[in-house]
């Protein structure tokens, strides 16, 4: 499988990770506008490891919605969520969705 983009969120695939269980379904929330990369269909569950985020897919794929992208497909799987930074003469941010 191939990594997965969304605004300024990717996900990884990776091999399943025993993390503790997160009880909601928002991958990440824009700090300035309160916009939400979440799950809106299908079976998954969001965990989390050493400051890390993972999601798993039980049914065949689930939805992730966001207001201002097209919603996508995520496949069955195990996947590590991540936030993309960038590099900047400052310093080190998080790219701004």
């Amino acid at each position: 499988m191939q990594p997965i983009r969304q605004g300024d969120v990717i996900l990884l695939p990776v091999q399943q990770v025993e993390a503790q269980k997160i009880p909601h379904l928002t991958l990440a929330k824009g700090k300035v506008t309160g916009h939400k990369h979440r799950l809106t269909e299908g079976k998954a569950e969001l965990s989390e490891k050493d400051g890390t985020s993972y999601l798993r897919v039980f049914s065949e794929s689930v939805l992730l919605a966001h207001e201002e992208h097209k919603a996508i497909s995520i496949p069955q799987g195990d996947w590590m969520v991540k936030i993309q930074r960038e590099y900047q003469p400052e310093g080190w941010r998080y790219v701004a969705d």
